[in-house]
């Protein structure tokens, strides 16, 4: 490929632990922990892939958890209460993310043949340094050495869904034009990240946030209900601008090779 030069990743759910199950069980944990006050793992989902501070703030606007909130505490939510959910969250998270470190079947195989082609792999997350520097080794020990990492807490404007952390990629891998950057993710906020820093955009439906469900759950359900799961996330991750929708990142090829035939064109994102 001579127009492609790098594909920038997510990391749970697009590279490793199968379903972005992580970040969600611990966000519950979390609020449980700090206020004694239950979320639904679905409800922990929603704003997936912001930086993890600004995610418990979206939470705590929801309406739905806000009236919870308010009818439980009989006030609204606070910054202050933001805080301690997110000093709470931190050490639990810190804890458990090398547990699904291991890259998703498949993965490790595609990002080496690119890489050994001389396109470059960068990476970002809603993890901050502090998850990062436990998530990086571990995942390296698999053989998951992306040529560049940016957590979320690395730029000073914010994290998902602006184009900071996508855009630092390109500065930090020495990229001549971002319009030969895919931004793959299996988020939403992921997806707008990419779109907004003018990339070509993947979406990553079943390994990731859209269907939530571990290998061994997604596995353990019948074709019916896996086709149902992958419509809807299809829709979800399409909705959001993605220019295209595969199941996971070891499908990829083909789409490379179609953007890169649309960039020898002259096309853009």
């Amino acid at each position: 490929m001579k127009h492609i030069e790098a594909l920038i990743l997510d990391w749970a759910g697009t590279v490793v632990d199968y379903g972005s199950i992580a970040p969600t069980s611990i966000f519950v944990e979390a609020f449980k922990r700090g206020f004694d006050f239950d979320i639904t793992l679905q409800e922990a989902r929603g704003p997936m892939g912001m930086g993890k501070w600004d995610h418990i703030n979206t939470l705590l606007s929801e309406p739905k958890i806000r009236t919870r909130w308010e009818a439980k505490f009989g006030r609204m939510p606070t910054p202050q209460d933001v805080d301690h959910i997110y000093e709470t969250f931190m050490p639990l998270q810190i804890a458990k993310v090398a547990e699904r470190a291991k890259p998703i079947d498949g993965t490790l195989e595609v990002i080496h043949k690119l890489q050994a082609s001389g396109i470059k792999i960068g990476s970002c997350s809603g993890y901050p340094n502090a998850v990062m520097e436990v998530l990086a080794p571990a995942a390296a020990e698999y053989g998951y050495v992306p040529d560049c990492a940016i957590a979320s807490d690395d730029c000073m404007s914010g994290s998902r869904p602006g184009p900071w952390m996508a855009l630092e990629n390109v500065q930090h891998l020495g990229i001549s034009r971002v319009a030969s950057c895919v931004k793959v993710d299996d988020s939403i906020h992921g997806i707008t990240e990419g779109l907004n820093a003018g990339m070509w955009t993947v979406g990553i439906a079943i390994t990731g946030n859209a269907v939530g469900l571990s290998e061994e759950e997604w596995s353990a359900l019948d074709s019916s209900q896996q086709q149902g799961l992958a419509r809807n996330a299809y829709t979800q991750l399409s909705s959001a601008g993605a220019h295209y929708v595969i199941d996971s990142l070891a499908d990829i090829e083909p789409i490379l090779q179609e953007i890169e035939s649309k960039l020898a064109r002259g096309a853009r994102p």
